[in-house]
């Protein structure tokens, strides 16, 4: 899903050509768009003098240390197109796309779009297609015919992500451009194809792989618990416990534990004598752990053949927690198998940072966004669901497109 950076929208101000005509006032010399100030002998007291201009005309968008942060002028043209949410002629809309992982999945998943959106079939069957020489069968069969085996891990990590490529792609087509994504386990892979990060064939194999893999390893004394923990009680809880560790911190109170079933156990009994809700959840192993790294040299030497890339747009990631721009190299998705999952730490960030007007959940179910509308609070970003639950339909699409102002029926609104 390669995309070229969107020349600037009516009425948006021409933050190129404005920067370009103050930087060859202060240096005294044409500047061009790609080459460092630094370069052209930018000193800290032109750099203050830019920011106060850019202030004066724009409003306060950016810190003054950003000018060095994005040092040349399409950088910070793009940042301060990023930053820049007033109204344009008509609502601005920044739209965040944040991809579900493993545990939103559910027999029949998008069957509705399925049969009545000819763009959302178009693209599951494209995903279809790339993944069947590794799966063995059609995920799109096993999705319609409503298959029990959609929860077994070889089928649930490739459906899933069929799913939400084939979302994002109908999105896209639809004229939604993400400003950002965001992918939670699993959802890195959509996440990351969407980015640029990885080309369809390369995201489908790996995720077959390593679903299939995962699938092997022994799973009887191994699970996962969900927990109104904040992250610091959850530690305290596990202290002791070396076969039991933190899996995912999805918001302050809503920890994920993970590790040998007998630990979870004597750790579920702590926490509720302290009055904190706990939920084993039904999973097949214990993801994010470190029970997961016997699969590890198999799919590392199946990630090493692949190159990867860096992301082409905002990638959040949540094996670190932020922002990242460096490639996602096979050292990248092998850490991601055993690393807990930072969710929380990367949508705050993402909604600091990039300021989205909407956050779009991207998979078969609504998971994410209700933890993401907490963290923005009332003047936080639109939240929704491309699909709700298990009757989503092309109706339901309809929807979230006219939200977005997007679609064959929507307004000639400036979008980000």
């Amino acid at each position: 899903m390669h995309r070229t950076p969107p020349s600037t929208p009516p009425n948006e101000p021409d933050y190129e050509g404005w920067l370009t005509a103050r930087l060859r006032h202060y240096l005294g010399r044409p500047v061009a768009a790609d080459v460092a100030f630094a370069e052209y002998g930018l000193d800290s007291v032109a750099a203050l003098s830019l920011y106060g201009d850019i202030e004066e005309e724009f409003g306060p968008l950016i810190d003054p240390t950003d000018i060095w942060d994005y040092p040349t002028v399409r950088e910070l043209t793009r940042y301060l197109q990023l930053r820049d949410i007033r109204p344009c002629g008509g609502r601005r809309i920044r739209a965040a796309f944040v991809f579900t992982g493993q545990g939103c999945q559910h027999p029949g998943m998008t069957a509705g779009l399925y049969m009545h959106s000819t763009g959302y079939r178009g693209y599951l069957d494209e995903a279809a297609d790339v993944l069947r020489p590794y799966t063995g069968r059609s995920v799109v069969d096993l999705i319609l015919s409503g298959d029990r085996r959609i929860h077994r891990t070889a089928f649930t990590q490739p459906a899933l992500f069929a799913v939400q490529y084939a979302l994002a792609r109908t999105l896209e087509e639809a004229g939604v451009r993400p400003v950002a994504v965001l992918g939670h386990g699993i959802g890195e892979y959509a996440a990351a194809t969407a980015a640029g990060a990885l080309p369809l064939a390369d995201a489908a194999r790996l995720v077959a792989l390593r679903g299939a893999f995962m699938q092997y390893l022994p799973s009887s004394d191994g699970g996962m618990m969900a927990t109104c923990a904040a992250p610091y009680e959850a530690t305290e809880a596990i202290a002791g416990e070396p076969g039991v560790v933190i899996g995912a911190v999805n918001a302050a109170r809503a920890t994920v534990l993970s590790g040998e079933r007998a630990g979870l156990e004597r750790v579920r009994a702590r926490l509720e004598e302290r009055g904190i809700r706990c939920t084993l959840l039904e999973v097949s192993h214990p993801f994010q752990s470190p029970l997961m790294e016997p699969m590890l040299p198999r799919f590392e030497a199946v990630a090493r053949r692949l190159p990867g890339g860096a992301p082409q747009l905002p990638y959040y990631s949540t094996v670190h927690g932020r922002l990242t721009t460096q490639p996602l190299y096979a050292p990248y998705w092998s850490r991601q198998i055993t690393a807990p999952v930072r969710f929380a730490d990367a949508a705050r960030q993402l909604l600091d940072q990039e300021t989205p007007s909407h956050v779009v959940e991207i998979g078969p179910r609504v998971v994410l966004t209700p933890f993401v509308r907490r963290m923005g609070g009332s003047a936080g970003p639109v939240c929704l669901g491309v699909c709700r639950g298990p009757e989503s339909n092309a109706v339901d699409l309809a929807g979230v497109l006219s939200a977005l102002d997007a679609g064959p029926l929507s307004d000639p609104l400036v979008r980000a």
